[in-house]
């Protein structure tokens, strides 16, 4: 039998405890309003957008510099500018958080696992950003990863985007044309890939793909060790090294951030490719930020330092 009634109703001492009342409260302070109820506040959010997105970066401690300006032309869709004065970096808001607690737990089918404490991220993404910045790579430039999930691929996404340089990637189990009609577009100064992934319960070998698309794209390779010979891949193409090799001469330090504007390109991600060539799609450091954290609960956590995880990037 079908009802209208809901299936839980949180209590009123539940929604007293919510980061998102929390939020609210701190609003109305901030502000000088009152808020009868959740429609109230989220109908202000809409009304007066340049303070709402003020009170996010304020209550939720985004590292950066906000800049005078919340939003500009923000009656005009494809003028609408947010935070056009500020500066911040996308790895440095996901990366304030150290100690041995875990930052990420993998699991690679029933075929791998593995954690990655907070320092321990800290540390691989200083000499990868090190390592990168040795080789040339800066500000703008592109890196390509034809990578799975896993905590290396999201380390080497926040080295990327440390210094400023735009993050791209598939997944292992596109075909060789597949990731040459994406990474072919972007010109990247850096192709990642895997020695391999296990799908099903098999171990899947991408060692012919990965030379072809090397030799193709023309540019140096990076192999991660996790499911084959990632030596034997290294070796095997023009220019390659494993992840081992990559960061070897590099000891961990501080990890340098270089802000740069809200609407700084971070990932370039595509379409599905099923009307012709897949089309890039630019996703910026700011607007990825706000929108990938997914609530003020998260984003307030993930700012303050208190998430027990890092959000993945946006990869297939």
């Amino acid at each position: 039998m079908q009802s209208d009634r809901p299936l839980w109703i949180p209590s009123e001492s539940f929604i007293a405890q919510t980061p998102m009342r929390a939020f609210m409260t701190w609003c109305e302070t901030r502000f000088s309003r009152e808020f009868a109820d959740y429609d109230a506040f989220h109908a202000w959010s809409v009304a007066e957008r340049g303070d709402f997105w003020t009170a996010v970066w304020e209550h939720c401690g985004v590292v950066g510099n906000r800049g005078d300006r919340a939003l500009v032309h923000g009656d005009i869709m494809l003028d609408a500018r947010f935070f056009p004065d500020a500066t911040l970096n996308f790895a440095e808001n996901l990366l304030v958080k150290t100690g041995s607690d875990d930052a990420m737990v993998f699991r690679g089918e029933d075929k791998a696992s593995s954690r990655m404490s907070w320092d321990d991220l800290h540390a691989l993404v200083s000499r990868a950003q090190q390592a990168l910045m040795a080789m040339g790579i800066t500000k703008g430039d592109r890196v390509a990863a034809m990578m799975p999930n896993m905590p290396e691929t999201i380390a080497l996404m926040l080295a990327v985007t440390s210094i400023g340089a735009i993050w791209s990637s598939c997944s292992p189990d596109f075909g060789e044309q597949g990731v040459l009609d994406r990474f072919g577009q972007i010109e990247p100064k850096l192709f990642i890939a895997c020695d391999g992934y296990w799908y099903g319960g098999k171990l899947q070998d991408v060692s012919v793909k990965v030379q072809a698309v090397t030799r193709k794209l023309g540019v140096p390779a990076l192999v991660i060790p996790y499911a084959g010979d990632a030596s034997s891949l290294a070796l095997s193409l023009e220019d390659g090294r494993t992840l081992p090799e990559f960061v070897a001469p590099f000891e961990a330090k501080a990890i340098e951030y270089v802000r740069l504007p809200f609407s700084h390109p971070l990932y370039i991600l595509f379409s599905s490719g099923t009307t012709g060539v897949p089309k890039c799609i630019v996703h910026s450091a700011g607007g990825t930020f706000c929108s990938t954290s997914r609530s003020i609960g998260s984003i307030a956590a993930c700012a303050k330092g208190k998430s027990s995880s890092i959000l993945p990037p946006a990869a297939g």
